[in-house]
């Protein structure tokens, strides 16, 4: 099987000659497409320090140190004002439609029985390690432990999960979980129908992905949650809760001597 020759296109000058098609060409001048590929990626090599016609790293000399890249792109772009990245974070998470609520440290067991009442909740599950107190005004919600032992089909019985995060991005409107002990395993947060998510403020809030990400481990399970679970069909028909709770109420939870704006 023969392949026929075609002239260099706008991609970039066309390389040397070139050997015989192995694939079975008797023209040395018809090359194989795979020849060609290799000879624009040798064009496109040859202006770097150190190449030489058998392309970077090929016989004769150790492969040359890759070129510094530029990283000078802004690592945010709203102003470093934690109350304001605080009130983009709750318009970008009802953007994408979460609901969100502000409290402070004192009315927050309030504030979680309040959203599991009107949920219809009467049943949650927590991680192992979420704060004390947080379900101490829940009292008629009768309350399981998400520990290594619970099962999906477990989970799928139970209303509501109450967790922490791990941070929070204003420019995303993204809640970060990371699997730390307020957070417990990344099961506890898909099967349950209703997600209450509280985000401590302003110290778990960054603005952008490119300050979170210096703030993760990234060896640690990530989930990134930006609204309730959703996804659409080709005719654009929205349908929530396919991938995980249908509801999400992310509380912004501040010092008990900071203003409270209105939610």
């Amino acid at each position: 099987m023969t392949h026929p020759a075609h002239p260099a296109g706008p991609a970039g000058p066309a390389g040397p000659a070139l050997p015989a098609d192995p694939a079975g060409s008797s023209d040395p001048a018809t090359p194989s497409s795979r020849d060609r590929i290799l000879a624009r990626v040798r064009a496109a090599l040859a202006d770097r320090p150190g190449s030489t016609a058998e392309g970077a790293g090929g016989a004769g000399g150790a492969a040359p140190a890759d070129p510094p890249i530029p990283r000078d792109y802004a690592r945010a772009h709203v102003p470093d004002d934690p109350a304001a990245l605080v009130d983009l974070l709750a318009t970008h998470l009802a953007d994408y439609r979460a609901h969100v609520h502000r409290c402070t440290t004192a009315d927050l067991p309030r504030t979680i029985a309040e959203l599991l009442t009107a949920h219809g909740s009467r049943t949650a599950v927590v991680p192992p390690g979420l704060p004390d107190g947080w379900l101490r005004a829940a009292a008629d919600i009768t309350t399981t432990i998400g520990g290594d032992d619970i099962t999906a089909v477990e989970l799928d019985r139970i209303d509501s999960v109450v967790t922490g995060c791990a941070l929070a991005i204003a420019e995303t409107g993204t809640v970060v979980l990371d699997a730390s002990p307020d957070q417990g395993r990344r099961v506890l947060t898909l099967v349950p129908d209703h997600h209450v998510c509280v985000v401590r403020v302003p110290e778990q809030v960054v603005a952008s992905v490119p300050q979170a990400l210096p703030r993760l481990d990234p060896v640690r399970p990530l989930t990134w949650i930006s609204g309730p679970s959703a996804t659409s069909d080709i005719e654009l028909d929205r349908v929530e809760g396919v991938h995980g709770p249908r509801t999400l109420d992310v509380v912004l939870v501040a010092p008990d001597d900071a203003e409270q704006p209105g939610a």
